[in-house]
């Protein structure tokens, strides 16, 4: 606003008797501050704000100032957003007599003003002396959730009230139209986001945004813990990729006490175990028999039979075949050390904090199925060159706060973090510094403190055609490999094993199998950093690989600083196994109608450029695995054009040079111009546009 205008309006305000009822005049009879943005009303109420402040004399008091918040009331809510609050304060209804403001918030809310009722009630702290859930009924169903979030923010009772009423709605027994239906005429009503399995959403985000006790939503807990156990039932019976220790473990934690869930859980028993293994598991886990189906507690124990001996002879060749199949730890066992006192644990630190060390982080936590709250982190694991040590952090946390010195702890994982002479490798690190400081409050800013870290999970970003394949076929119907399982295959040749990656990291003592697990997935981070370190360029990656995954500098630019080193090796910008090709033996130059190739699925633009210059193309769709494009070029004598990690694994299953890896952050032109370069494929004005696009 100009300084002028400021000025002009000052002067009006002088010149009135009564300015406030000078402005509420104004605002009566005019109608341009209704709209958004800043009118001239706007600049006017809030130059009235601020000159107020400045002559404390002029405010209303008694009759008048009472006669002026009845008639500001009655515009309120035709005002913008930015209008409300100097309104407020110029006619201080925050002094009006509270029963009057309930009355008009009431009319508003008759007149079918629900956002507006809402907002002017939380702008005058009335919700105390509301009824919740009759305002926050029309809200949800117009899906204002946050408004919704925001009337009970500061009110930790009418929170309690909301979720039981949330929690009623989502009982199965309950007929949600009965909430529904007074509204049907509502505007803006959308019953597509008013169902179970949305308030059962909102339900958990509130009672991790409060805080809020979950015993109070015993239909939404139970509904979602029946969930679990469909999961786990999932897991054990079909996907088979559980223990029968882990599922027994999460089971029975899930099931609790809660007489309704152990019927389900009998009912998933008889239907994927049978009549007389869920006998078994229902005694084993001592669920009264009142639960239980007629003619179900008198079952007889179980008896080994044959069929059982041969799935325990079944279950025992799975786990020899697991060190043909799966990444194995290059160390000894007497190296992966466990570690529960001070004692051990400051060992383990004089090793891990030397200058120069690379150390592989890795973190483990009880999986929480979706329950409210973040996971606590159970087990810390740190790879060194040859060692493993796997600190009980609960315990070592608890030992500690005993003695008087619970900082100790933190400070060391922060000085980890934090020192840029020891290189950290991760795998989604900022994930586990999330449940560290939920672990820990001392450690909430280690993420601010990062230095010298590398984060493998960036390698998915930039190396191209990282995606799950399917599993060959002598491993059985296991499911394609993702994450750090799928990294680890790629690079080191065999995915892990993550049979054990549901376990109760919280349960002491830890079986082998845990250990075995946790020391693999922070002892592989080195494997894989080593390797790619020694190898970098075949992987699409900068040579400078811990400058590259630091993101220092952009993809782009790593990946033409990539480019450039390759072409000063060799004009293929290759490198293969085994041998380099030498400059001196380009190959014999051909046309492009005598040059056929078989283009990866990430190479699109690519295949259709080619295709554009007279290249006979042939192109894998979105769907296909990376491994078509071998049969392809087998079969057709194609030249494979690919880029990434697949390039590792096609290059090896076609002849010398019938494979070729593309720049994959290069433009589609630039793609093409590499690739006929290395070929040495002439291209004449007769060869462009030659094939049917």
């Amino acid at each position: 606003v100009s300084r002028q205008l400021k000025e002009e309006i000052r002067r009006g305000f002088a010149g009135l008797e009564d300015p406030l009822a000078g402005l509420l005049a104004m605002l009566e009879s005019s109608s341009d501050w209704k709209g958004k943005g800043h009118s001239l009303g706007y600049y006017i109420t809030t130059e009235l704000q601020l000159w107020i402040k400045e002559h404390p004399a002029v405010p209303q008091s008694g009759t008048q100032l009472k006669e002026l918040q009845g008639r500001v009331l009655g515009i309120l809510c035709q005002c913008p957003a930015n209008l409300l609050d100097p309104l407020l304060s110029i006619y201080q209804l925050h002094t009006a007599d509270r029963n009057y403001l309930l009355e008009h918030v009431s009319h508003l809310y008759l007149q079918g003003n629900y956002k507006e009722a809402a907002t002017l009630s939380m702008k005058l702290k009335l919700q105390p002396d509301q009824d919740v859930e009759k305002m926050c009924t029309p809200l949800l169903l117009q899906d204002k959730v946050n408004m919704v979030e925001d009337y009970v923010a500061d009110y930790p009772e009418l929170q309690s009230k909301l979720l039981q009423i949330l929690d009623t709605w989502c009982d199965p027994s309950f007929n949600i139209r009965d909430v529904t239906r007074p509204y049907h005429g509502l505007s803006r009503y959308k019953p597509e986001k008013f169902n179970r399995r949305t308030l059962s959403k909102l339900v958990f985000r509130l009672l991790d945004r409060f805080n809020v006790d979950p015993a109070l939503c015993p239909n939404v807990i139970n509904q979602r813990h029946l969930r679990t156990l469909n999961y786990l039932f999932y897991k054990r019976f079909v996907e088979k990729t559980m223990t029968e220790e882990n599922w027994a473990d999460h089971v029975q934690s899930t099931v609790g006490e809660s007489h309704w869930l152990q019927g389900q859980l009998v009912q998933l028993l008889v239907r994927h175990c049978g009549g007389r293994a869920a006998a078994r598991w229902a005694r084993h886990w001592g669920v009264p028999a009142d639960v239980l189906p007629p003619g179900l507690a008198e079952q007889p124990p179980e008896p080994h039979t044959p069929e059982r001996i041969e799935e325990a002879t079944k279950a025992d060749n799975y786990k020899d075949s697991k060190k043909k199949d799966y990444y194995q730890l290059p160390i000894p066992r007497e190296n992966i050390h466990f570690l529960q006192t001070w004692e051990e644990a400051l060992q383990c630190w004089e090793k891990v904090l030397q200058p120069g060390q690379v150390v592989g982080v890795d973190m483990e936590w009880k999986p929480s199925f979706g329950m409210v709250g973040k996971p606590r982190v159970a087990l810390l694991q740190m790879a060194v060159r040859d060692e493993v040590f796997l600190l009980d952090l609960p315990r070592l946390l608890q030992t500690a706060e005993e003695k008087g010195d619970k900082e100790r702890l933190p400070q060391l994982i922060q000085r980890l973090y934090s020192d840029t002479a020891i290189t950290k490798l991760g795998y989604g690190m900022s994930g586990d510094l999330s449940s560290l400081a939920a672990t820990c409050s001392a450690l909430r800013d280690t993420d601010k403190q990062l230095h010298g870290v590398v984060d493998l999970l960036t390698v998915d970003k930039q190396v191209d055609g990282l995606s799950p394949e399917h599993s060959h076929e002598e491993r059985g119907l296991r499911q394609p490999e993702k994450g750090l399982s799928l990294l680890v295959q790629h690079v080191l040749g065999k995915p892990l094993d993550k049979t054990e990656q549901l376990s109760n990291w919280e349960k002491r003592p830890l079986r082998e199998e845990q250990i075995l697990y946790a020391a693999s997935d922070a002892y592989c981070l080195l494997e894989i950093y080593e390797r790619l370190c020694k190898d970098p360029e075949s992987f699409g990656l900068s040579s400078d690989l811990r400058e590259s995954l630091e993101q220092k500098q952009s993809i782009k630019s790593r990946a033409k600083k990539q480019l450039n080193k390759q072409e000063a090796l060799s004009p293929s910008g290759q490198q293969c196994q085994g041998s380099r090709v030498e400059a001196s033996r380009a190959p014999a130059a051909v046309s492009p109608r005598e040059f056929s190739v078989v283009c990866d699925n990430m190479l699109q633009g690519l295949g259709r450029y080619l295709r554009c210059l007279g290249v006979d193309v042939r192109m894998l769709d979105n769907e296909d695995d990376h491994r078509k494009a071998a049969e392809i070029a087998r079969q057709e004598g194609r030249v494979i054009l690919t880029s990434g990690l697949p390039y590792q694994t096609l290059q090896s299953q076609v002849g010398e040079g019938r494979c070729f890896s593309v720049n994959c952050s290069e433009k589609a032109k630039e793609q093409a111009l590499q690739v006929l370069k290395h070929f040495n494929v002439q291209v004449s004005l007769s060869d462009i546009f030659s094939r049917c696009q």
